[in-house]
């Protein structure tokens, strides 16, 4: 499958990448980190990434601004996303070939090709495998490659720490280091934090609720994080402000938005992607998201992740 994604590639003038909606690191390494491995090889190409901009991943990269024309004739490859109703950008159809790449159990199969390895612990991860392939045929990549795959492993590894990592996660991680890029510049970025973030941060540690079960939780609803002057994109970075409280199991931040309320459900153990999937989402088995239109239905949705930890012994 790695040589027929490479095939189509070189067949291809105009690539246009896609990813999933609320994007994280690995989203975007993975989608930006192979624009760039496609143009290291292929300068002549033309080579786009779309999805709406996030000030958050400026860091990484920026996305293009594509005129629906570009799609005539163009291959999509659409990086980590199970389904397709969380491709970022829905002019994705308009395009000559799809190919699917992604390390998340699948949802949707879909694609003209389609590669799914849920034992690859990044999409990120999986984009380094398909440069090794391409090596064997006198592929090259780069520093600014090596970076934005790095950071999508971090990423999606928590810092490799999550049961995800494995013995090919740290291979791939030495080999992009071996580029030279910087890593305490690239952790400074991922890891900054505004003073109005880290204040919503502190709020969120002493307002926790840790139920008998295992299961946590934190509601914040429109009103705070007005108060604390920041959106709901931003409190994606403090996810896991709680994830060593001793006795949790999972735990899941609920954020108000205009008209739904974000659903972020991490666990040690427990299986929450089936959970998440139940209520509009998906995800990994230990990292998922999901979407809840009421208070009242996150209720439910907590009372269901408080049953499931009760199970887990």
């Amino acid at each position: 499958m790695k040589r027929k994604i490479i095939e189509q590639i070189k067949k291809y003038q105009t690539i246009i990448i896609h990813r999933h909606v609320r994007p994280d690191p690995d989203a975007v390494g993975s989608q930006a980190g192979l624009k760039q491995l496609i143009l290291a090889n292929h300068p002549e190409k033309k080579v786009y990434i779309t999805g709406e901009d996030s000030e958050e991943f400026y860091y990484l990269a920026k996305m293009d601004d594509i005129p629906d024309e570009e799609y005539n004739d163009a291959l999509v490859i659409i990086c980590d996303t199970a389904n397709l109703a969380r491709v970022d950008d829905e002019r994705y159809t308009q395009g000559k070939q799809v190919i699917k790449i992604d390390h998340h159990p699948e949802v949707d199969p879909y694609g003209d090709l389609s590669w799914v390895d849920i034992e690859a612990s990044s999409t990120s991860e999986m984009v380094c495998e398909l440069y090794d392939e391409w090596d064997n045929t006198g592929g090259t990549w780069n520093v600014e490659v090596a970076r934005l795959l790095f950071a999508g492993i971090v990423g999606d590894t928590g810092r490799f720490r999550h049961p995800n990592t494995t013995d090919r996660t740290f291979y791939w991680a030495g080999r992009l280091i071996e580029t030279g890029f910087s890593r305490p510049e690239l952790y400074d970025a991922m890891y900054e934090k505004s003073l109005d973030l880290v204040r919503i941060e502190g709020y969120v540690l002493s307002q926790v609720e840790l139920l008998p079960s295992g299961a946590a939780f934190i509601k914040l609803p429109q009103k705070t994080l007005a108060e604390f002057k920041v959106d709901a994109g931003m409190t994606a970075s403090i996810v896991n402000a709680f994830s060593t409280m001793k006795g949790v199991k999972a735990w899941v931040f609920f954020v108000e938005e205009e008209e739904l309320i974000r659903v972020r459900l991490r666990s040690k153990g427990p299986i929450i992607n089936d959970l998440a999937t139940r209520y509009h989402g998906g995800g990994h088995p230990m990292a998922s998201g999901a979407t809840v239109y009421s208070w009242e239905e996150a209720d439910q949705l907590l009372e269901e992740l408080d049953d499931i930890c009760s199970k887990e012994l």
